[in-house]
């Protein structure tokens, strides 16, 4: 019976997620904003990959805002708002990642007129944001080289909720002794159809077919 009410509650959460994160998409559709979720585990390079973008965009006159998620902290809301862009931090406690509900709040916070693109860097981890949309129009999935080569083969839930899977850190393949190759086979074997983008966001790799891929630019 214990194990019913669980499963249950559990139907019952994620159920309302749906509907919030549906709420959230079509604020943001109402406002024209593009919208992406940027799911990654820590250290996977999520933060640089967004600085990137948000001078890309800049470049060409595409206005960007940010929100950064962290367990605690603000490091990443401190780098991302360095630039001059809407920035609002998430700070989710003891969760592993943002829901709906949490996107919510930091829309609400958000001047959004204006802007044409919003990038949202979710909590660091491959398991828990995989059943927590946000209402965002594409998510994303970004592992690093640094991982090892069997990272999709572990995690293969959150590739299948990826609309985009992005390698990075791809300069450190050698050393790692990691086949990109084989990475990009596992992606396309867990989620065949979606873009696979190498990167390489230190050097500014990949970062112009990325924004592509996002349809960003």
């Amino acid at each position: 019976m214990h194990q019913l009410l669980s499963i249950d509650m559990e139907k019952d959460l994620l159920e309302a997620n749906r509907k919030l994160a549906e709420e959230n998409h079509q604020l943001l559709l109402r406002k024209g904003i593009r919208s992406v979720d940027l799911m990654g585990s820590i250290g996977s390079g999520k933060t640089l990959l967004i600085e990137k973008l948000v001078i890309l965009l800049s470049k060409r006159g595409i206005k960007a805002g940010v929100i950064t998620g962290d367990v605690v902290g603000d490091d990443d809301y401190k780098r991302v708002s360095a630039l001059g862009v809407p920035t609002i931090n998430v700070n989710t406690g003891k969760e592993c990642h943002i829901d709906a509900h949490l996107a919510e709040h930091a829309l609400e916070d958000m001047e959004l007129d204006g802007i044409d693109i919003l990038l949202v860097e979710n909590v660091g981890n491959l398991v828990c944001p995989a059943d927590f949309p946000l209402g965002t129009d594409i998510r994303v999935v970004v592992i690093s080289v640094t991982e090892g080569d069997d990272m999709v083969r572990k995690h293969p839930l959150i590739f299948r909720e990826a609309d985009v899977i992005v390698i990075n850190k791809s300069d450190l393949a050698t050393i790692m002794e990691v086949n990109i190759e084989g990475l990009i086979s596992d992606a396309r074997t867990v989620k065949p159809g979606a873009p696979t983008v190498v990167t390489d966001a230190k050097h500014d790799v990949g970062i112009e077919e990325l924004a592509k891929a996002l349809g960003i630019i």
